[in-house]
């Protein structure tokens, strides 16, 4: 799906550099939103004006910062990220994220601190809103191919990280009971960031030095980025 925003990624940048100081924003979250107007009201679209936002704002640990100490837990979605052919699975939009919500409602009702979605093909995928890595104990790191949702920014991050540490990186298709197999897992993502996971389901793991020292490592290089 392509919009044509009337404005370019240099003016977007610097919008939200300008954003950020007016909000004074030191550890924050900015979201740059775009949205079509209201000239044509049907399935055509193609005379509607782009509109173009950006919100930012303080924010935190995005999961409970006691919790990511121990590791979160997940549950097992009940709902599936959709067929590639179905949707634009590598654009962010609202859509989407509706089946994302539905799942987080329904892990956090039963304790869980987010949910582990699976693809059309049951295959592992995601979370609600991150990326997800699995680390076997020759300390290689398995993570799913981005064929239906999003290559995220920090996942392709920390995957050069663990590459500069000589860590094996496998992108492949991954099953839910190949879990049994993993002794480690950790979540990526903006908010998120890297976030390790005590529990999926019935699969337990272990929050490991090699996690730890790829979130140090992540945080580092996010901080020397802000600082420059």
């Amino acid at each position: 799906m392509e919009i044509k925003i009337p404005y370019s990624q240099k003016e977007i940048n610097q919008a939200c550099k300008e954003i950020v100081l007016v909000q004074k924003v030191k550890n924050g979250y900015v979201r740059p939103l775009v949205w079509r107007g209201s000239e044509m009201m049907a399935i055509s679209a193609q005379k509607n004006t782009i509109h173009v936002a950006i919100a930012t704002w303080e924010w935190g640990s995005y999961f409970d910062p006691e919790l990511k100490l121990k590791g979160i837990k997940l549950n097992i979605s009940s709902w599936r990220r959709p067929n590639p052919n179905s949707v634009p699975w590598d654009t962010k939009s609202s859509g989407l994220y509706m089946i994302c919500t539905l799942s987080k409602h329904e892990a956090e009702s039963k304790g869980f601190a987010d949910s582990l979605m699976l693809d059309h093909e049951d295959n592992i995928a995601e979370s609600t809103g991150a990326n997800i890595f699995f680390k076997n104990d020759n300390n290689e790191i398995h993570t799913p191919v981005p064929d239906s949702f999003l290559d995220g920014i920090t996942r392709r991050c920390v995957i050069d990280i663990a590459k500069l540490k000589g860590i094996k990186i496998i992108e492949r298709k991954i099953k839910p009971d190949e879990m049994s197999s993993f002794s480690g897992c950790f979540l990526t993502g903006t908010a998120a960031e890297v976030t390790p996971v005590s529990q999926i389901d019935k699969y337990k793991f272990n929050v490991c030095n090699v996690i730890k020292d790829l979130s140090k490592s992540y945080q580092a290089l996010v901080q020397k980025k802000t600082a420059a």
